[in-house]
């Protein structure tokens, strides 16, 4: 009997060698894989760096071969450059993302040109659970080499013209106030042919567009191929094109995660939202086969996010889901606060003249701007308090812009609604305006009202609150963690409450509590004494927000990382 139990099944052991062998052989045939595309991919870069040497030792493009679908670029000096690249499609759009893309490039521009520490308070330091660290001082010659030779690449869907860099700088320029230095390189790889990657597939949406973006990656790295790749769109999966297979190092900034707690939350709920739609969330077979697609998405997101060398966020709201999804990210999770042009609304006067009795709101016509909470609030305020609000002639305007056809019908929509709920006398739509509109609105309104749930950070609440209007802002998201951290209780006595300190604004959630606040604050009227204090402590509290705190921050954060090592 011992003898048959120690007798070894051939079978078995051909089916071990068997799967042993292939293991082994998928190892070393991935492992293979992965060298070659290391070593297409340093072509790549050694080919650019080429052309860059040729560009200087000409000092003329006209004599340097060119590549198909790059504007290039020269530099001032004639040792290797050291290429960040920037991943971000649609670098010419106008919104805050485009706006935290440029800061970054201009702040990139001062340290080459020496200036490392920016601002007029001291930065020099960075606390860790190790003491001080001199940051400066954490720089050695290399790191310092490298920031002299900075060259950034900008990948792009944009279509190539010959006037698309003066054209896109001037847009930067005139829409953001921020100007890149000259003596900085920067040159483009379009992507036009391929931007149909981007499109919004109908079904399996995340998983498709993750696919989509590391297609992208893997053309935009195979005409450049950067030292460090840094993505501002949020697309973790290009990580694994960029970190793999290219062997450059990962920045990101990321402004909110692609799939959160909240969000399987939701689906686990059974909550209908823009997001996860009546048909879903009322069967529960169907609800139980997203939840296992989400669960398996976030596993492979996290997984991907974690491939990055420096991590940065918008908000301590994001911050949290990102550090609950990327485990295992290296460099730690730092949060940079995006950047707000405050100084142009500090100069709106606070009450000379008085202020109008206008709520204002401010973002794209988006689903999940949630402007039909906006629209239900106001009538509410009208319906509860209408005698008072006919003699304060109060009105909603709705600022924002329209990226396509569907912002246009979700509009009309609104409209409509409006006529249901017969508030479309005291409603105004503003459309795809200039800054200059919009200023001129922030300068006369009393209230900001903003909406959306969860809302990753909040530029549009940032701006209210510096232009001086009292703002109501969802309670959730950035807004509640970052922005207006001591609201205003109003339910409480005058004597205690927290207004006559430090409050900054409101939050609200349900139309009931956005009618109350708003009738609160429109009853005391634009000069009183409490809504002068809260016009005040919003306006200070959104200093933290500006430019200024933005570039020295990303600097700190930048110099201290492994990405110039």
């Amino acid at each position: 009997m011992t003898t048959e139990l120690n007798k070894t099944n051939p079978t078995l052991d051909l089916v071990i060698h068997i799967s042993l062998s292939l293991a082994c052989a998928t190892i070393v045939t991935v492992l293979f894989i992965i060298t070659q595309c290391r070593q297409s991919f340093q072509a790549k870069r050694e080919e650019f760096i080429s052309t860059i040497r040729k560009i200087n030792a000409t000092k003329t493009k006209a004599k340097a071969p060119k590549k198909k679908n790059v504007d290039m670029d020269e530099t001032n000096d004639d040792d290797e450059p050291f290429i960040i690249g920037f991943f971000h499609p649609h670098c010419s759009a106008g919104g805050g993302g485009e706006r935290v893309l440029w800061k970054i490039i201009q702040a990139l521009g001062e340290l080459k040109e020496g200036k490392l520490i920016s601002g007029g308070r001291r930065r020099r330091e960075k606390k860790s659970s190790k003491g001080n660290v001199d940051i400066l001082g954490s720089l050695d010659e290399s790191d310092l080499k490298k920031l002299k030779q900075l060259s950034v690449i900008v990948y792009t869907v944009d279509d190539p013209s010959e006037s698309f860099k003066r054209d896109l700088f001037e847009h930067v320029r005139d829409r953001f106030s921020i100007d890149i230095p000259s003596s900085f390189s920067i040159n483009f790889v379009h992507l036009h042919e391929v931007k149909y990657l981007l499109d919004k597939p109908k079904r399996l949406t995340m998983i498709m567009e993750s696919l989509g973006t590391m297609q992208l990656a893997w053309n935009a790295l195979h005409t450049i191929t950067p030292h460090v790749f840094i993505d501002t769109t949020g697309c973790a999966f290009t990580f694994i094109v960029a970190k793999i297979l290219a062997g450059c190092k990962i920045g990101a900034y990321v402004h909110y995660p692609t799939i959160s707690t909240d969000m399987l939350s939701l689906v686990w709920e059974r909550r209908p939202t823009y997001n996860n739609n009546s048909e879903i969330a009322t069967n529960p077979l169907i609800t139980y086969v997203k939840l296992i697609y989400y669960l398996i998405f976030a596993t492979c997101y996290g997984l991907a996010g974690s491939l990055a060398d420096l991590t940065m966020v918008n908000s301590n709201w994001t911050k949290g889901h990102i550090q609950s999804l990327w485990r295992l990210a290296r460099g730690g999770i730092h949060v940079v606060f995006p950047p707000v042009n405050t100084k142009i609304l500090e100069g709106i006067s606070l009450s000379d003249p008085p202020r109008e009795n206008l709520i204002l709101s401010i973002g794209q016509f988006r689903p999940e701007k949630d402007h039909i909470l906006q629209l239900k609030s106001f009538a509410l305020l009208l319906e509860k308090y209408d005698g008072e609000m006919k003699k304060y002639n109060v009105k909603l305007i709705l600022i924002g812009s329209c990226r396509g056809d569907d912002d246009y019908e979700r509009v009309d929509q609104l409209k409509k609604l409006t006529k249901e709920l017969n508030i479309q006398d005291y409603v105004e739509f503003v459309l795809n305006q200039p800054y200059s509109v919009l200023h001129e609105y922030l300068g006369k309104a009393s209230l900001g009202i903003h909406t959306m749930w969860n809302e990753h950070f909040g530029i549009g609440v940032v701006e209210m609150m510096a232009a001086g209007l009292v703002t109501i802002a969802h309670d959730s998201g950035g807004p509640k963690s970052d922005i207006i951290t001591n609201p205003w209780d109003f339910k409480a006595p005058h004597e205690s409450s927290s207004l006559n300190s430090n409050a900054t604004g409101l939050l609200a959630s349900q139309k009931g509590e956005y009618a109350a606040a708003m009738y609160e604050v429109l009853k005391r009227g634009s000069l009183s004494e409490d809504t002068l204090k809260v016009r005040e402590n919003g306006r200070k509290a959104s200093k933290r927000f500006s430019d200024e705190e933005f570039m020295d921050s990303f600097k700190e954060v930048f110099l201290s990382s492994s990405l110039l090592k």
